[in-house]
């Protein structure tokens, strides 16, 4: 009945293909939050000089647009939806049979559809197709600007496309800096898509927390949340970062069909794509017993929890990124080499801008920027001794308020772990 109503409520949008539904929809203004989202590329386009901008990451479409169309499968097929946007106009180009998918949308001023530039869809001809595609964008650049030299934004698309924009005279930069810049700031309503994925992505990762149990493989105990995600309308999740006993240590080691064993430890990191496409970014580590953790799992869970926790207590408003390498927790020297390559990063739809180092890769990975109100950041841990046996991964996701920070993944830490 929630969904008939709502459907009342938003009749002029009859013709929206819409993909957010209750409950994980209900009190939130996805129209409000889809304004934000698209005023901010806007304005970070104005600021860095670019006049039109071609997406063709389908999460920064989703983000500037809050249209969706087989997102796995768009990004490794580029360009063949893509979104041409400048300050007052807004093209969605669709893929073959899709043109419905983008109708209704306030967002979007017209639906086209798109000219596949791959060589998978060219084959032999895939010159051609490029300088075809380009010479058509070419002509709605001129056509949206008036500028037959303007400034345009691109990302990820097939080099002999870019290349071939930038010979029919058009000003070719990159659409990356504008474009993390605008994701980086959450609006009080864009926080309320986050959250939703959040609490959808701690049901599914309480679900595979009960389902442990020595004798189940590492896929078979992964696959417990990626059901539920989809189950409550998640999209997908982005990594299989899941792992049991001595694959924990070094991190980074996939889910694999190997047999979980007893009293070993499994860690998690959610790397979930959620409910209205959101990131639920969180990281446990638990316990498989059915004996009580040895003193050696606890010490390095412990260490671990020390680590987010402190880095935590130093996240601040107007701290520089330089500033917070400087302060944040020293490493161990016998966990150093196995550290994670972050200290904390961005997230938004996905990982994002900004990434904060650890003090020692500063000078050769970090740069500098502000921490601001509304960016929401994971605070990450990865402890496990270079050639040791097991390692604990942790992270927590926060929002960075006006004073200070606001805690959003709720899903508790594992209290046998930490006495």
């Amino acid at each position: 009945m929630a969904e008939l109503d709502w459907h009342a409520e938003r009749s002029d949008l009859e013709g929206l293909a819409q993909l957010d539904r209750v409950p994980e929809s209900e009190s939130i203004d996805l129209m409000a939050v889809r304004a934000y989202r698209q005023s901010r590329v806007r304005e970070k386009m104005a600021e860095f000089g670019v006049d039109a901008i071609i997406l063709s990451d389908p999460v920064n479409i989703r983000y500037a647009t809050g249209t969706r169309n087989m997102q796995v499968f768009s990004m490794r097929n580029a360009p063949s939806r893509y979104l041409l946007m400048t300050q007052n106009r807004s093209i969605l180009f669709e893929f073959t049979g899709c043109l419905h998918l983008g109708e209704g949308f306030e967002t979007v001023d017209e639906v086209r559809p798109a000219t596949t530039a791959s060589f998978v869809a060219a084959g032999p001809h895939i010159a051609e197709r490029e300088r075809k595609w380009a010479a058509e964008m070419t002509a709605t650049i001129l056509e949206l600007t008036g500028d037959k030299n303007a400034t345009v934004g691109l990302e990820r698309l097939n080099a002999g496309t870019a290349i071939a924009l930038k010979d029919a005279g058009l000003r070719i930069v990159d659409a990356q800096q504008p474009i993390e810049m605008a994701r980086a700031i959450k609006s009080e309503e864009e926080m309320k898509c986050v959250l939703a994925s959040l609490r959808a992505t701690e049901i599914g990762v309480a679900k595979l927390r009960k389902a442990i149990r020595p004798g189940m493989s590492e896929a078979e105990l992964w696959s417990v949340l990626h059901k539920s995600i989809i189950e409550q309308n998640g999209d997908y999740v982005e990594t299989r970062l899941l792992s049991a006993g001595e694959r924990t240590n070094p991190w980074f080691q996939e889910t694999s069909g190997s047999l979980i064993g007893e009293n070993e430890l499994i860690a998690l990191d959610t790397d979930v794509v959620g409910c209205h496409g959101y990131y639920a970014d969180f990281s446990r580590t638990f316990h498989s017993g059915p004996g009580a953790p040895s003193e050696e799992q606890r010490d390095l869970y412990k260490i671990a929890y020390e680590q987010v926790h402190h880095n935590m207590s130093i996240l601040h408003p107007g701290l520089t990124f330089r500033d917070y390498a400087d302060r944040a927790w020293d490493i161990p020297e016998k966990y150093y080499a196995n550290r994670y390559y972050l200290s904390a990063h961005g997230c938004g739809m996905t990982g994002e801008y900004p990434y904060l180092y650890h003090h020692g890769d500063f000078p050769d990975a970090g740069y500098d920027g502000v921490i601001e109100p509304g960016m929401t950041l994971c605070v990450e841990s990865y402890i496990g001794e270079e050639g040791g046996k097991e390692g604990v991964k942790l992270e927590q996701q926060v929002l960075i308020t006006e004073t200070g920070i606001e805690i959003l993944s709720q899903f508790p830490f594992e209290a046998e772990l930490l006495r």
